[in-house]
């Protein structure tokens, strides 16, 4: 306590001082004050050239979903048709007045990409992700959800897909078939659905999309 007794009293004879030499005290106070924090100081996410996308889709609304799972795939697909037929319903908005991003990623991967991919990597993607045929229970031969995501893509929605996964994909599909990875993640990128942005990490892609002012939707 006595260091800042001693402080208190130095201040009150440097104010005494200071008001016989005719100097304002408040000029004294508000130079032993901490300064204050300036408005502008508040945090701006920074914007990065390759993330422009995200403002290029038109819509006075924005939601993105987060998929990681073959089950998430099937709720981003069924809550985007909600989303949809929500604002039509209730605000009389077309699917152009809203903007939707599907992220793709962890165990979503996979279903990108077209028929073309799954004819012929069918066997190892199922292995995979441990993803068969939910009618059948078979190894299916063609995008289980390409009819229902090519619906969505057609409405304006956007697929952000995780670049890490697709390596990912390529590498495991090449062990199984002694194949090339680098030839195999070539020919799944030009074999992607409509509207597919492969990004860093679909994980950065929740991120930036949240930044840009869409609201997040968390599907399993």
């Amino acid at each position: 306590m006595r260091p800042m007794t001693a402080r208190r009293s130095f201040l009150a004879r440097f104010g005494a001082a200071a008001a016989a030499f005719g100097l304002p005290v408040s000029t004294m106070a508000a130079q032993d004050a901490p300064p204050k924090p300036s408005s502008d100081a508040r945090w701006q996410p920074t914007r990065e050239a390759k993330d422009e996308w995200y403002d290029q889709i038109p819509g006075k609304h924005r939601l993105v979903f987060d998929a990681v799972s073959p089950d998430g795939v099937a709720s981003a697909i069924q809550f985007t048709n909600n989303f949809f037929t929500g604002n039509k319903n209730g605000y009389s908005l077309e699917p152009a007045d809203v903007a939707v991003v599907i992220v793709m990623r962890h165990r979503a991967t996979q279903f990108a990409f077209t028929d073309a991919i799954w004819s012929k990597y069918g066997a190892p993607l199922s292995e995979s992700d441990k993803f068969t045929d939910p009618k059948t229970g078979q190894v299916p031969a063609v995008n289980y959800y390409r009819n229902s995501l090519e619906s969505h893509v057609k409405r304006g929605v956007h697929l952000a897909v995780c670049d890490l996964s697709t390596h990912r994909l390529a590498g495991f599909v090449a062990r199984k078939i002694d194949g090339k990875a680098d030839d195999i993640y070539k020919e799944m990128t030009v074999n992607a659905l409509g509207n597919v942005h492969f990004v860093p990490a679909g994980i950065v892609a929740v991120n930036r999309a949240q930044e840009r002012g869409y609201a997040l939707a968390s599907v399993s």
